[in-house]
């Protein structure tokens, strides 16, 4: 530091105070502060002084210099500067002898204004009056408020002892937005207080709108920190009737880094059963970003030693994964990993997900993908997945799938311009795919027997394709396709007659078969357009037909056919069975019959012109165009090599949209010309012939869904983006797990577990309160399916599904999801949801009256992070049966 010594006049101490701009006055550190107009210390004299820098004053009425008591007075938005602090108050006085800040409000008629405001870096301070000394660091502050890590302080009297740690006496913390209106708060009577860091105190109880608890605590530690941070997980407690009493969800948090976390959690019941439960999220910002949890539970019923104990371990293992299509264009990986035991959404005790439950699938697919740009280009995929039944417990593997492909290519294409004719159009490409598919159990899943049955194989393919136009309007495509399949094992089969039964033999080593078929079609497009005048409300509808015909042929492949004889029992003859050693292996054995098939198909389209019937709008403005039957099409085909029943069933299919965009009726059904003998077997009989009808209608199905909200009805300029993110279906539990993204099946959350609860915004001006739309949200999924394929004649299922959501107020939140099965005449599975935002506080309810899964959940906990064990939770677990 550089200390004053050279020789200073008050003349000059004079002329550096008026030559300051009179909203602004500046104290060199160069300068002694004890320089006054009564007394000129002697400049050979040297005083230690610790002001580094300069400090710089503010103030809108006045800045008054009191020499004699080495004063500087500034009022009426008063401001001082010094290094990283500022410090702003309607009254200030500086002591230039002791380098010593008072800053003060000011009285008025309206009160007492211009608070004080200390602020340091990142660090804001608003009391009611402060005193800072510039040497020390210190400061002693009254009646101070200040924001740390989410707490809001207030002190009665406030001892800064340097940048880093304060004492508060008397002093109040929440997380409420306001901290002299809190809905909750925290007081004790001393704190020491380390920004950004930690608030500990002695004796600490928590008080609720003003009210004095039960809660308190000798002494108190609260982390504070802007960054995650590790740190101990406290569990829930409470007691099951089959289990005991338990702890839940506690643990240990790993703040690992800026890019990724760990917890550990575990369950523990005093008959014995535990769980464990690990889950981590990591993102790199424009590379990756995903989510890994693995659940594992060790459950016991009853007590050993009593007749119905009984055990189980149950396990489920997520991943996802998503890669930002920046980070790398030509090569992606992407997993969406949701296996374990077929039984765990069913018998886990740490997860209430009823839309899972009712979930009779988990699938997974990890996949890579690699383009490579060279050349015509090429792509490469390297993928594994899963496919598993929960009711049956099967499971279906590829370990995994690998599919190469060349794009198209154009041999005969002219160098520059475009393609013309049957020529020019000629292209071909070649496809790779090869698979491990594995077929397994949940008994055998992850053990060495689940390889017994590893079936291997590998596709090539060759298409080639041609298109060309005749006669101007219509369109004709050419089609060949060449095949070659490998195979590493195939089955011979033989009749053992001394056990009477067939026998498959497994041939070890690499076998191989090629297939071959053509086809050729031929369509056009017929617009048809009926014009009623601009004056009416319709003005125009046009009807768009394409028909289209074509022809294919595939062959018979018997030279991949062999036979064995079955020899029959007594007065049975003996059998000739012909079978193909390419019977079960991975992609199927060949084709044995010649078909030659020609195929028929028509496509409707029909949309209106429709007036808006308003006058401020001019030209095609005035029309909008809606669709009134959206591709509805019947097709069938001719099998000309078949000795019998050369028709297939006629399929119609349709959509019908009633509310463009949202909300469309589904048509599928099928008729089939051919009766039905005396054992509903298809003869080769004509229906009309056999006393019916023209068809019979084999089976049929109507479905749709509708989503209705109080959004539905504003203008469009006024809607909000409803799209959810990637992001939001990654914290989605019942996506995550393989389920919906709505809640039409529920919703679905961790048991005990707050940071499972969803908080919810508070209004930001209170006028929303009085000038409030209730928000609502309703959904409508409806399916009817008719089956008749052997004279049923019945209605096999038919159902509504409708979930809604409506806030009747700002905080309350009410869901309903339900639905009728009208087959069985039940009520589907049905939930009641509530939610309360208390301010600090959550409120939820769910509740599932009435099935196999009733059930219900209370919580009430704090929203803030840090305090997130502060809550009040209990359940009843559905029933669950061991199996």
């Amino acid at each position: 530091m550089l200390l004053a010594t050279n020789q200073i006049s008050v003349a000059q101490v004079l002329d550096s105070i008026q030559s300051a701009k009179p909203t602004e006055t500046v104290i060199d550190s160069l300068l002694s502060p004890d320089l006054t107009p009564a007394i000129i210390q002697d400049s050979t004299k040297t005083k230690n002084q610790t002001l580094v820098d300069i400090v710089k004053s503010y103030a809108k009425d006045y800045k008054r210099m009191d020499r004699r008591n080495n004063l500087m007075i500034l009022y009426n938005e008063a401001k001082i500067e010094y290094e990283d602090m500022v410090i702003t108050a309607g009254h200030i006085i500086m002591n230039t002898e002791k380098n010593e800040v008072t800053a003060k409000g000011i009285k008025d008629s309206t009160g007492y204004t211009q608070k004080p405001v200390f602020k340091q870096g990142s660090d804001e301070v608003e009391p009611d009056s402060l005193r800072y000394n510039f040497d020390t660091g210190r400061a002693i502050i009254y009646n101070s408020r200040t924001e740390q890590g989410g707490f809001k302080v207030k002190g009665q009297i406030s001892k800064r002892e340097n940048d880093s740690v304060f004492y508060v006496k008397n002093a109040k913390f929440t997380t409420a937005d306001d901290i002299d209106d809190a809905d909750y708060y925290f007081k004790a009577s001393k704190v020491k207080f380390v920004p950004g860091k930690k608030i500990v105190t002695g004796l600490v109880q928590m008080h609720i709108v003003d009210i004095p608890t039960p809660l308190a605590l000798p002494f108190g530690y609260f982390p504070m920190s802007d960054k995650a941070s590790s740190g101990f997980v406290l569990p829930s407690f409470g007691d099951n009737r089959q289990r005991g009493f338990f702890l839940m969800n506690g643990g240990y948090y790993f703040a690992i880094s800026d890019y990724a976390d760990l917890s550990v959690l575990g369950d523990y019941y005093t008959n014995g059963s535990w769980a464990t439960r690990i889950d981590s999220d990591y993102r790199v910002r424009y590379k990756y970003n995903g989510t890994v949890s693995f659940r594992y539970e060790n459950l016991l019923l009853e007590e050993r030693g009593f007749p119905d104990f009984s055990q189980q371990t149950i396990f489920n293992l997520r991943w996802s994964h998503q890669q930002d299509p920046k980070a790398n264009p030509s090569s992606r990986l992407s997993a969406s990993v949701n296996l374990g035991s077929s039984n765990f959404y069913q018998q886990s005790v740490n997860q209430a997900n009823q839309a899972n439950f009712m979930n009779n699938t988990l699938n997974s697919s990890v996949s890579w993908n690699k383009t490579f740009e060279t050349g015509p280009g090429m792509n490469l995929n390297i993928s594994a997945t899963h496919n598993q039944n929960t009711n049956t417990e099967q499971i279906n593997m590829t370990l995994p799938t690998l599919q190469f492909s060349v794009n198209r290519m154009f041999p005969f294409a002219p160098q520059s311009g475009p393609k013309r004719g049957a020529l020019h159009n000629i292209n071909l490409q070649y496809n790779l795919r090869g698979e491990n598919r594995i077929q397994t159990t949940d008994e055998e899943f992850m053990r060495p027997e689940m390889f017994n049955n590893l079936n291997s194989g590998m596709r090539h393919s060759i298409p080639i394709n041609t298109n060309f136009k005749v006669l101007k309007h219509f369109s004709v495509a050419l089609n060949a396709n060449y095949d070659e399949t490998w195979v590493m094992r195939t089955f011979e089969q033989r009749f053992d007659p001394n056990q009477q039964q067939v026998v498959r033999d497994t041939v070890n080593g690499f076998d191989s078969y090629r297939t071959y078929n053509m086809s050729a079609s031929v369509g056009t497009t017929v617009y048809g357009m009926f014009d009623f005048g601009d004056d009416k409300k319709f003005k125009a509808i046009r009807h768009v037909v394409r028909p289209t015909v074509g022809y294919s042929i595939n062959p018979g492949f018997d030279q991949f056919y062999d036979q064995f004889t079955r020899e029959g029992l007594g007065a049975t003859p003996d059998q000739i069975v012909e079978y193909s050693r390419f019977e079960g292996t991975l992609f199927g054995a060949p084709n044995r019959n010649f078909a030659s098939n020609l195929n028929f198909g028509i496509t409707n389209d029909i949309e209106a012109k429709v007036n808006k019937r308003d006058s401020t709008l001019t030209g095609d403005d005035r029309f909008k165009k809606v669709k009134l039957l959206n591709n509805f099409g019947v097709s069938t085909s001719y099998n000309f090599a078949a000795d019998s029943l050369n028709f297939t069933p006629v399929a119609l299919r349709g959509n019908i949209p009633i509310v463009t965009d949202k909300f469309d009726i589904n048509l599928i059904a099928a008729l089939d010309p051919y009766a039905l003998d005396s054992n509903n077997r298809r003869i080769n009989e004509w229906n009309i012939d056999n006393g019916g009808s023209l068809f019979r209608l084999t089976n049929a199905n109507i479905s749709f869904g509708y989503a209705l909200s109080d959004k539905t009805f504003q203008k469009k300029d006024d809607d909000d983006d409803e799209e959810e993110d990637e992001d939001d279906l990654l914290r989605n539990e019942n996506f995550r797990s393989g389920g919906r993204k709505d809640d039409l099946f529920g919703d679905g959350q961790m048991m005990n577990d707050p940071r499972s609860q969803q908080d919810q915004e508070p209004k930001d001006d209170e006028n929303e309160y009085y000038n409030y739309k209730i928000p609502w949200s309703l959904n409508l999924a409806y399916t009817m399916t008719y089956t008749n394929t052997a004279r049923q004649n019945q209605i096999s299922s038919h159902s509504i599904m409708f979930s809604g959501n409506v806030e009747l107020a700002p905080n309350w939140k009410v869901g309903i999801s339900s639905g009728y099965d009208m087959v069985n005449r039940g009520f589907t599975f049905t939930q009641l949801r509530f939610n309360r935002d208390l301010g600090s506080f959550n409120f939820s309810l769910n509740w599932t009256p009435i099935g196999p899964r009733e059930n219900w959940f209370f919580f009430i906990g704090m929203k803030a992070n840090m305090l997130r064990d502060v809550k009040y939770d209990r359940r009843r677990e559905p029933d669950r049966q061991v199996r």
